[in-house]
């Protein structure tokens, strides 16, 4: 809640989709501050977590029809396929299958968008790699002076990493495109 309130307070006024782990809170935080915001569960972390309480002889068959779920071209496919998951894996692993129901809504999000869309938020993997270039950096280091020389070195760790990032997001043309018109209202853009 604080991070999303200071996003605020530093002049973010809305936010259109949000892609985040289940990290506890979180969802009900950006509900709380950006009440408009559809947020997307990441797809991967809920598939780690699944494969966590699997037995391993179980492992490739499960994720095999897994893949059927986030995969399927529409919300009511991916419901088909998870019920479908459940009447085969639903004696054996019914905590897992609890938390795919349980965060259904907000894993499904994504099948209202275009597939170009979904790529974009379907995972906080990206946002996880550049989180670990500044934890490489800030690990090595046994302490800091202040908190001023840790925030120096973020911005210098953050310049030379996306200093990298030469490449336009593939097809983001055509996805800024698409959202301009899912959110005329709320999307400004300078044409």
């Amino acid at each position: 809640m604080q991070v999303l309130t200071d996003l605020q307070s530093r002049g973010l006024e809305d936010m259109l989709i949000a892609s985040v782990d289940n990290l506890t809170g979180f969802v009900d935080a950006i509900a709380a501050v950006y009440p408009q915001t559809d947020v997307q569960l990441c797809i991967v972390h809920q598939i780690r977590n699944s494969r966590k309480y699997l037995a391993h002889t179980d492992c490739k068959d499960f994720m095999a029809d897994l893949k059927t779920i986030y995969q399927a071209t529409t919300r009511d496919k991916a419901e088909h396929a998870l019920n479908r998951l459940e009447q085969k894996w639903g004696r054996r692993y019914p905590k897992v299958i609890e938390s795919w129901r349980r965060n259904w809504d907000n894993l499904t999000l994504m099948f209202t968008y275009s597939p170009m869309i979904r790529k974009v938020m379907y995972t906080t993997n990206s946002i996880e790699a550049f989180h670990r270039q500044l934890r490489k950096v800030t690990k090595t280091k046994g302490s800091f002076t202040s908190d001023t020389a840790l925030m120096k070195l973020l911005f210098l760790v953050q310049r030379d990493v996306t200093s990298e990032w030469k490449k336009p997001m593939h097809n983001w043309n055509r996805i800024l495109s698409q959202l301009a018109i899912l959110y005329d209202d709320r999307l400004r853009l300078d044409l």
